[in-house]
């Protein structure tokens, strides 16, 4: 478990970034919600009184665990991170026990309803619940949380704070809670002020930086600055640009979920990668690609390619532990062919390392602060023409090496089921010990046989994992 100067590495700002601010607004449309879920398993029963405490200590050590999102339409900034007054740790941690005989797909039964409903925007943006009685004796841990408070990379950090290294690591000591100070309005009018003061003096002196350095280009090499400048802006276009779905048969979409699981050992993605000179997401979307396209053929449809959103994480030293999201949602247009699934993934790789270059994934901060300054109705539907035309949503999300405990139970499995957003389905893998879990949030107006998709989805990762030589493979 993380401890206090562990966590005090971790920087919370008081106000949202320009695109987490932007994630939080175009919620207008629920299409657009940003809301994540897992559900993790662990061994044994879990102790009530342990897990509120240590639950307790989460929200103590991670702010955002107590901060609720106070915004204003008319303000200047974005919205701000405040301490909830009225925060109440029963109403965000819940215990249930389920009828005798329940299995995890019980679990997502009961999870899938919890990710329909969108959150109390008056309360921090969290909810826990624990679920007793499995019959194989396992107890399940469902975890909702917004978009906005973390990326799953993010998350996988900040989980530290929960879980343990051991399962004899002591019971943490209860820091204090923090100071709770409700501002006035004329404080929040000057504070909005000074930040965006501040912040447009940041953005001017990079600009300006940029600016000279553009200059400089200019007088140097002008070809190559023209080049460079028509380069960025056909770039934006490719970005910010709206589009329709390519798939003819996943074209819906509604407000349902429907929750599905895949697990599969991590030494054998890797080696499939590996023989493609490659790395895990490489088998993780080649897997994908090749399920996709026998779903389509099992409805006697024929596509070509299908266009994935891929959140490109951009985490580094610099906002390594900052909280909030550090990714670009790159759209890739995934190719279904070749067959052979080697040659799969070299040119699905070559197509994600083109998405990753964009050079406008450079302005993403500044492109939200743009749309931000629109009406909120108009954010939506600009942004949300650009997200529903995706097929598809993909995330690869590296997770703990080792065993993890909780309350001395250790963690056998964690699926994480992202938002939609617009797409048809979302696939997040989640790397954990030894194994891959990926959890599958389907969208069921759009595939309404979310059976027969997981079946394609399962024959398409046997395909990737079949250029393995079976002594690699055990």
């Amino acid at each position: 478990m993380l401890q206090l100067n562990e966590i005090e590495s971790f920087e919370f700002d008081d106000r949202m970034s320009d695109s987490d601010a932007l994630m939080w607004s175009i919620e207008k449309d629920p299409l657009l919600r940003s809301t994540i879920v897992t559900v993790s398993t662990f061994e044994g029963r879990l102790d009530h009184d342990r897990v509120r405490h240590q639950i307790d200590y989460l929200s103590r050590v991670i702010p955002r665990f107590r901060q609720r999102v106070r915004a204003n339409p008319l303000s200047i900034a974005p919205p701000r991170w405040e301490f909830d007054p009225y925060f109440d740790l029963s109403y965000h941690l819940r215990f249930v026990t389920v009828s005798e005989g329940a299995t995890l797909a019980d679990v997502l039964t009961m999870a899938e309803p919890i990710g329909m409903q969108g959150f109390d925007r008056a309360r921090p943006l969290w909810e826990a619940t624990i679920v007793d009685g499995l019959a194989d004796g396992t107890t399940a841990l469902i975890l909702k949380i917004h978009h906005s408070i973390t990326d799953g990379v993010g998350g996988m950090k900040l989980q530290l704070a929960l879980f343990d290294l051991a399962p004899d690591d002591p019971k943490p000591e209860l820091p204090d809670a923090p100071d709770i100070h409700v501002l006035s309005q004329p404080e929040r009018v000057a504070d909005a002020v000074t930040y965006e003061t501040q912040r447009s003096a940041s953005l001017f002196a990079s600009w300006a930086k940029r600016g000279l350095g553009g200059a400089m280009g200019v007088i140097t090499d002008p070809v190559g600055a023209l080049a460079g400048a028509e380069e960025l802006t056909e770039s934006v276009f490719r970005l910010v640009k709206p589009a329709s779905p390519l798939s003819p048969l996943i074209t819906e979409r509604s407000l349902s979920v429907r929750f599905a699981t895949l697990q599969f050992p991590l030494p054998i993605a890797k080696a499939a990668a590996k023989a493609a000179h490659g790395r895990l997401n490489d088998a993780f979307i080649g897997g994908l690609a090749l399920g996709l396209r026998r779903y389509h053929e099992a409805h006697a449809r024929n596509v070509e390619s299908l266009r994935m959103n891929m959140p490109i994480n951009v985490r580094n030293q610099t906002v390594g532990n900052t909280a909030g999201n550090a990714f670009i949602p790159a759209r890739v247009e995934v190719p279904m062919h070749p067959d052979e699934p080697i040659e799969m993934m070299k040119q699905l790789r070559s197509v994600v390392l083109h998405a990753r270059d964009e050079p406008a994934n450079d302005l993403m901060e500044l492109l939200s602060n743009g749309l931000n300054r629109l009406p909120t109705s108009m954010t939506s539907a600009l942004f949300g023409a650009m997200l529903k035309g995706n097929d598809f949503t993909a995330s690869n999300v590296p997770g703990a090496p080792i065993p993890l405990y909780l309350v001395g139970q250790r963690m056998l499995s964690q699926y994480a089921f992202g938002p939609n957003a617009g797409s048809a389905m979302n696939f997040t893998l989640v790397s954990y010990a030894d194994d891959c879990f990926i959890g599958v949030n389907i969208d069921p107006v759009a595939v309404p046989d979310p059976d027969v998709l997981m079946q394609c989805i399962e024959l398409g990762f046997e395909e990737i994992f079949s250029v393995v030589p079976s002594a690699a493979a055990e």
